[in-house]
């Protein structure tokens, strides 16, 4: 899915993830957010996340997307929201963005790991900005159960590319991380995210003037994006944001080392 398809996709969605805004907010609320604290969003999109948790719980931050499109949406919410003051949207490449070391509370990607080729490339992305003690949020798809060849192919992942719940957890300890906190997708809140980009795109596809150079990749996009959710993303990908902080790495004596220091390499 190109940037293209996304900004025509996601032309009518504020969240761009299978995400309902109940989700977005119970999310912030076992993140524990305080007045003060900032986040760093990586392939921000729109911004709601930061944006509505901005005028929610008084955080402020940092959110970097490659989107032109996306990013003027964003500040035009946060300026809806009253809360453009404390938010900056920055044009850039997520995966080569570097913020100051330990400089937010909150860093984040969410549905976006391949800006680090993965998820743990993406965890090592996020983890120089978080202050000593902070979280980290990562949104992940996840497999249902073993997806067959026709199944892979439809969706453009490979089978190691995500994991089930359970290896998704192994990733996240391998990585040095505790997983502390969750909020999953469900089949609702995956179709409204899926059948939101199909009204989109056909909107699209019927204002675009005859012989436009875009309108038959754009259908293409359309119809396989409706078969392969109805017939396999549905049934075997789940998604979700997982909250995750440093593993308390205790040394024989019981000491903690702070932010996994100690950890052989």
């Amino acid at each position: 899915m190109s940037l293209r398809h996304h900004e025509i996709a996601e032309s009518g969605h504020r969240i761009l993830n299978p995400y309902t805004e109940e989700k977005l907010m119970l999310l912030g609320e076992v993140c524990r957010l305080r007045e003060g604290q900032r986040q760093l969003d990586l392939a921000c999109g729109k911004g709601e996340m930061l944006s509505r948790w901005a005028q929610r719980y008084g955080i402020g931050g940092v959110g970097v997307d490659l989107s032109e499109v996306f990013l003027t949406a964003a500040r035009e919410r946060a300026a809806e929201l009253g809360v453009a003051g404390r938010l900056s949207f920055e044009r850039g490449n997520a995966g080569t963005y570097r913020a100051a070391p330990g400089a937010y509370d909150v860093v984040s990607c969410v549905g976006a790991t391949w800006i680090g080729g993965g998820l743990a490339g993406t965890v090592e992305l996020l983890r120089p900005a978080m202050r000593a003690g902070g979280l980290m949020l990562i949104g992940e798809p996840y497999w249902n159960e073993p997806a067959p060849e026709e199944a892979l192919e439809a969706i453009g992942a490979g089978p190691a590319d995500f994991t089930s719940l359970a290896g998704t957890l192994d990733r996240f300890e391998a990585a040095g991380l505790e997983l502390v906190e969750m909020v999953l997708a469900d089949g609702d809140s995956w179709d409204r995210y899926a059948a939101g980009q199909w009204r989109a795109v056909s909107d699209w596809l019927r204002a675009a003037p005859t012989g436009h150079p875009d309108a038959a990749d754009m259908r293409e996009f359309l119809d396989h994006a409706r078969r392969t959710h109805l017939t396999w993303t549905r049934r075997y990908l789940g998604w979700g944001v997982f909250v995750l902080r440093e593993a308390d790495v205790r040394e024989a004596d019981g000491r903690a080392v702070p932010g996994g220091a100690g950890r052989e390499s």
